[in-house]
């Protein structure tokens, strides 16, 4: 599976730690940057991922800033993505299972590394139930239609 990922500054360091999981695991891992903690405009780079996404560049994405808010916003406004912001592992699980997310967002400056990881794996390794959700996630994605 390949799976674009990109951060501002205040993500930096998390990505960098589920980029390399993502990479040891044997995912192909796409980088849209930041590549320093060096401020940056976050719509910059989670538009990059996103646009990779929707245009099946990449299967799945990642999202990281300082709390994961802003970048969600960013990668929803494209459309195709389903981008969920996940600081839980019930939460990760459910997305995928209800929604069938396409991206994920999380924050750096919110959880530490250990549950980033388990939600990341737990997101990547769960798989959508369709059935009673087809006809939700079509009603949510005619939205962006209109």
């Amino acid at each position: 599976m390949k799976i674009a990922i990109a951060c501002d500054h205040g993500g930096y360091r998390l990505k960098e730690v589920l980029k390399a999981a993502m990479i040891a695991q044997g995912y192909e891992v796409i980088d849209f940057g930041t590549n320093s903690e060096e401020s940056v405009d976050y719509p910059d780079y989670a538009y990059k991922a996103a646009k990779a996404v929707a245009d099946k560049e990449c299967e799945r994405g990642v999202v990281v800033c300082g709390t994961g808010i802003g970048v969600s916003i960013v990668a929803n406004k494209v459309d195709g993505i389903r981008c969920a912001l996940v600081h839980d592992l019930f939460s990760a699980k459910a997305t995928r299972q209800h929604n069938d997310t396409n991206m994920i967002a999380m924050g750096g400056r919110v959880i530490g590394e250990g549950l980033a990881l388990e939600i990341l794996n737990t997101w990547l390794h769960t798989d959508y139930e369709g059935g009673r959700h087809d006809q939700r996630i079509e009603k949510m994605m005619a939205i962006e239609k209109q």
